[in-house]
């Protein structure tokens, strides 16, 4: 018989082991800590403290090396990360080594990555809105991908309950295709966005133009200051990391809180291969380690497992999990893991000037826009004939600065006064679209090739399609339509496809879908495996449809759901 060490195994055994330490992550480890249950937190990436690591938060444009200019070097060790207009030269090591960590485009598909405690927590957009019912039923609605096992009816208690401890800042509008939420104050459009929202609601019945619904503290709550938040101070150079905890992050927010209650062990530099399955017991045991940096591997236990990798991360841990019972990956007996990505496509819209406000300006750099919600194709309304689905707004308004002088005739003193004073005001939006479920869109794994650390390729092959093109000429029209509407000039449609492939917007979803059947679907209504119930994958893998609206307030939504339920069928001995 092997010589099993007990001890050894007792030690590494713990009631749950959550696989990521970003939004998602740090949502399953703050809600099962809380509720009793001792947890392992596994982050392949580095160690990062809050405050203490956030180098360029608060440095200065001109302590910057070559003005924020990417040098070569950095440009060629991430051809990908530096595509992102969130990469910058003092920021650059919360962003993967793209020849560190390579993957195969079998078509362009830019996969933006965080290897670190705290993941793209720290670099998101922190855009966060609701879905609403329409989203819900729309698979069901006109077909494309299976029909999700929740409404919103089942999800709203549990917006609220993320909302009031994240802090999400927003007006009520009393918007069907846009549910309000328990907001802090708005934050301000200024002079040309009010404008150009008050114009829209006088021509348009269906358009409207609101301030963004942003994850920044505007007036912090009682739960926000327990952990050391403050408010936000306008400075916008929040995918520095916020030294403040004005914005909601794993970091500033839901680990703190994790840490307090005394559960918490987090290991990070901790690569997870595989999902261990018992197949006596038909469930998963735990999951094998490779240590980042020593190459060694190492197995840990647990009651249950929560994948919260990322949607791409979490997709390839479940193929690489091969086992008699699952030769195809870890609860595939449906076959649709690794299928069905989506990410939402943008990078398309219209821009133009305003010639009035002049002698107004704004102050402070708000770390938000404005958001026009989606008016295409809405129940009840007449559909358009080109496309299903639909798309919404983000963008803003601004004054020219002293760059205004660049590349113009003139010296000294004009040429001062010419940078001194404010430009002309502009406007831009651009259209954030939802990308349909297609089987062909998908991600497999290469086991000719392997990494550094003995894994196999992944392979991602994505594309947008002939729905998702004719949205985009739709976008262009309409957002022209709006600013012409408030009296803009020199109007400029944009489509910026060949620069923004899929992956590029960083909402990537999909390839592990919840459902009703477990034989089209991975995940049931509380986001538990079919085939292994003692796991939950609860990041954007288990997306069965895109919307158009920012995704990650939805991910902590289900997050703290499913936690809620694990722990309950836990204590009923169900897991």
């Amino acid at each position: 018989m092997p010589n099993i060490n007990g001890k050894a195994q007792q030690e590494r055994t713990y009631d749950a082991i959550v696989v990521g330490s970003g939004i998602s992550g740090g949502w399953a480890a703050k809600e099962l800590t809380e509720k009793g249950l001792k947890v392992l937190l596994l982050e392949r990436g580095k160690n990062i403290e809050h405050i203490k690591d956030y180098k360029g938060a608060l440095n200065n444009p001109w302590d910057l090396k070559l003005r924020g200019r990417l040098p070569k070097e950095l440009k060629d060790r991430h051809p990908v990360q530096s595509q992102c207009y969130a990469f910058n030269v003092d920021n650059s090591d919360f962003w993967v080594d793209d020849i560190d960590n390579p993957y195969v485009q079998d078509k362009p598909f830019n996969w933006l990555r965080g290897y670190h405690l705290g993941g793209r927590s720290l670099m998101w957009g922190r855009q966060s809105y609701r879905w609403s019912n329409m989203d819900f039923e729309s698979n069901a609605r006109d077909g494309h991908g299976v029909d999700w096992p929740i409404r919103y009816k089942d999800l709203a208690p549990w917006y609220d309950y993320v909302e009031a401890y994240a802090g999400i800042s927003g007006s009520k509008e009393g918007l069907a295709q846009l549910p309000d939420g328990n907001f802090l104050p708005p934050m301000e459009m200024n002079c040309l966005e009010t404008h150009i929202s008050e114009t829209t609601k006088k021509n348009w019945d269906d358009r409207r133009m609101i301030i963004g619904r942003v994850a920044n503290l505007t007036d912090p709550a009682e739960a926000q200051k327990k952990v050391g938040r403050g408010k936000c101070q306008f400075r916008n150079r929040c995918h520095w990391g916020c030294p403040y905890g004005a914005y909601f992050s794993s970091l500033s927010a839901t680990l703190p809180a994790a840490h307090n209650t005394g559960n918490l062990t987090v290991r990070t530099d901790a690569i997870v291969s595989e999902v261990i399955f018992d197949n006596e017991k038909q469930r998963a045991s735990g999951v094998r380690v490779i240590d980042r940096n020593s190459r060694q591997t190492e197995d840990f236990f647990a009651k249950i497992i929560f994948l919260n990798a990322s949607t791409i991360g979490t997709t390839y841990i479940l193929l690489n999990s091969k086992s008699n019972r699952f030769p195809d990956g870890f609860g595939n007996d449906s076959g649709v893991v690794g299928h069905y990505l989506m990410d939402h496509h943008y990078g398309v819209g219209s821009w133009g000037t305003y010639d009035g406000f002049n002698d107004q300006y704004y102050s402070g750099r708000r770390a938000n826009g404005i958001y026009v919600p989606r008016f295409r194709n809405l129940p009840g309304k007449e559909g358009m004939k080109t496309f299903v689905r639909g798309y919404g707004f983000q963008g803003g308004a601004g004054r020219g600065g002293w760059s205004n002088a660049t590349n113009k005739p003139g010296f000294g003193e004009s040429m001062k006064k010419a940078m001194h004073d404010p430009g002309e005001w502009s406007m831009w939006l651009g259209g954030w679209c939802e990308h349909l479920p297609h089987f062909d869109n998908k991600v497999t794994l290469d086991p000719s090739k392997a990494d550094q650390w003995g894994m196999p390729i992944l392979h991602i092959d994505c594309e947008y399609r002939e729905n998702e093109i004719a949205m985009r000429e739709d976008v262009m029209m309409t957002s022209s339509e709006i600013l012409e509407a408030a009296g803009l000039k020199d109007i400029h449609p944009f489509d910026d496809l060949a620069t923004t492939p899929p992956g590029h917007c960083i909402h990537e979803m999909g390839t592990c879908r919840m459902g009703k059947d477990p034989k089209t679907s991975a995940l049931n209504s509380f986001n538990q495996m079919w085939a292994a119930k003692n796991v939950f994958v609860t990041d954007g893998a288990c997306m069965s449809s895109s919307a158009c609206q920012n995704p990650s307030l939805t991910y902590m939504a289900l997050t703290a759901r499913a936690a809620d339920y694990a722990v309950k069928e836990l204590k009923k001995r169900n897991l």
